[in-house]
């Protein structure tokens, strides 16, 4: 494991530079689609985190919207929705949607929390167009772990942690569908 870490550590700035790169080959983005593994932690947040920054930024007309790979109409876990909302985040209405190919198709940009969605979008459902981002492989921060880590069942603090990380990541990727170069 420590070995994975030095690796990410050493190929972040690389992934960073490949997702960069990979989002200025898409002509327009007009809709968002946030996906992970249940749908009531990261997805949700990150769909909450890029339509607030998205309406600050007065970017255009973008669709958002999340969705996960089991179990619909759970609802975001109690420390979900209290560490969402110290960001101005609302999770409290939530509830998990499955992904679908008519939601990917109809995404512009498909964002992933971990690689190993993609996989499994491609396995489950098909999907061939294009590859997913990884939300992560936009942190600005030199980090140790590509993707963004499951909160769920675990304490607030790992649930503001991860939400972190998430601001940082779609702050990073508002920016760039803005036409932010850095």
């Amino acid at each position: 494991m420590w070995v994975r870490g030095v690796v990410d550590r050493l190929l972040h700035p690389l992934r960073r530079m490949g997702a960069r790169k990979r989002l200025a080959r898409v002509e327009e983005i007009h809709s968002v689609l946030f996906v992970c593994y249940g749908n009531i932690c990261r997805s949700p947040y990150a769909e909450g985190a890029f339509r607030k920054l998205a309406e600050r930024e007065a970017i255009g007309p973008v669709r958002v919207a999340s969705a996960g790979l089991i179990g619909p109409g759970r609802n975001a876990p109690p420390e979900a929705v209290r560490a969402a909302a110290t960001r101005g985040v609302d999770l409290s209405h939530h509830r998990s949607h499955l992904v679908t190919p008519e939601l990917l198709g109809a995404a512009d940009l498909v964002v992933v929390m971990d690689v190993a969605q993609e996989t499994e979008l491609r396995r489950r459902l098909g999907w061939r167009r294009g590859a997913a981002l990884v939300l992560g492989d936009l942190d600005p921060q030199t980090v140790s772990r590509r993707r963004i880590l499951d909160p769920v069942d675990q304490p607030v603090s790992v649930f503001d942690a991860t939400y972190a990380r998430i601001d940082r990541c779609v702050g990073a990727l508002v920016g760039l569908v803005c036409g932010d170069t850095r």
